[in-house]
């Protein structure tokens, strides 16, 4: 069974990581192939997002939770993926409702960071999710250099705290900036 869950994360990757590319495309251009790739973002993206679901309850269906959550690995793989999942359906949800309005502004640089980040929290947790199976990447030692080893450390490093905070103000900022403009 350990082989379905090994199988089937690799169609959220590929719909994802493809959306990403989308997303990043339709950010630097307005040209017709943006938005016929934009067009298909929301499907995409749904697609990709459901995978994602089975591939995380089979998961748990392969390792019991007393199993996954005895090590700090085990706990990061499932905290990132839940993160992951969660981040994903937001943009989704986002992408749907503010419409091609997305892609107007410093709005479509937002989607093009938001996209890159979500790509890195799907990178680490397959990073993760390939330590449990004695798969090992370069990934793990950039997550070291950044004060996570991935094998002790339960938490989320202050190094990480930081730049969320930043990034968060930052967000806001724009955001408030937007509305600014967008009522002046």
């Amino acid at each position: 069974m350990a082989g379905y869950h090994a199988v089937l994360v690799h169609f959220p990757i590929a719909l994802l990581m493809t959306a990403t590319l989308a997303i990043l495309l339709r950010a630097v251009s307005d040209g017709p192939l943006a938005k016929a790739v934009d067009r298909a973002l929301v499907p995409l993206l749904a697609v990709g997002l459901l995978a994602g679901v089975v591939a995380y309850g089979v998961g748990l269906l392969v390792w019991p939770w007393e199993a996954i959550s005895s090590t700090p690995l085990g706990r990061n793989h499932m905290l990132l993926a839940t993160w992951t999942l969660a981040y994903w359906a937001l943009i989704l949800v986002t992408r749907w409702i503010v419409g091609e309005a997305i892609w107007e502004g410093v709005t479509r640089w937002i989607m093009a960071g938001l996209a890159i980040l979500g790509s890195a929290l799907l990178g680490i947790t397959g990073t993760l999710g390939g330590h449990l199976v004695g798969i090992y990447t370069e990934v793990s030692e950039a997550l070291r250099f950044l004060g996570w080893e991935v094998y002790t450390t339960y938490y989320v490093p202050n190094f990480t705290l930081v730049v969320i905070l930043i990034a968060a103000i930052i967000l806001v900022a724009i955001g408030i900036l937007g509305k600014r403009r967008l009522a002046a």
